[in-house]
């Protein structure tokens, strides 16, 4: 899932609170055998990486609304290069190539777009990214079982897709869910 050397560019931003969590888990899933993480192993999503282009980017937006407007409160960018994660970095990164600053972004398609054009031009292209509001996020994140079969991350993400209660951008078809 990692590349033998990964970079987190900007673990000093905000953002990377919410963040480092979610990479201590994913550590844990590729060093530790077997290891199941509210439906989450390590086998498809390996598999998910490795049908993605031999350079890519994936994106990851999630707000929540407070007090009548969106804040951001994960943004990060995870750059893929042959099937591994090479870096790590929030979408604070991407202020200093002309991102409005985090705070201000909203959760709409022009903010959307302009994350997806930073990151081709700064990164590489996007082969997936995803915008959600933070309950369906955790959600899709901590769900292991539906009517007490195991979940398929990627089948659930779909459902939540058709439903709108995400938005999936990208430059790769379904057949890679």
């Amino acid at each position: 899932m990692f590349a033998d050397e990964f970079a987190v560019l900007d673990g000093d931003s905000p953002l990377w609170k919410a963040a480092h969590p979610l990479l201590q888990v994913a550590l844990q899933l590729e060093q530790q055998e077997g290891m199941s993480w509210h439906g989450w192993q390590l086998a498809p999503i390996e598999q998910f990486l490795q049908k993605l282009p031999s350079h890519c980017s994936l994106i990851l937006g999630v707000w929540e609304t407070r007090e009548d407007s969106d804040h951001l409160v994960q943004g990060l960018v995870f750059e893929v290069i042959e099937g591994e994660v090479k870096t790590i970095r929030t979408l604070e990164a991407l202020v200093a190539h002309g991102l409005k600053p985090t705070q201000a972004l909203e959760a709409g398609m022009d903010d959307a777009l302009e994350i997806l054009r930073i990151v081709k031009r700064q990164i590489a292209p996007t082969a997936w990214a995803l915008f959600t509001e933070k309950q369906a996020w955790d959600e899709w994140l901590l769900s292991e079982e539906l009517a007490g079969q195991p979940i398929s991350k990627a089948d659930l993400l779909a459902t939540m897709t058709e439903k709108g209660r995400c938005v999936l951008l990208g430059t790769q078809g379904p057949r890679h869910l």
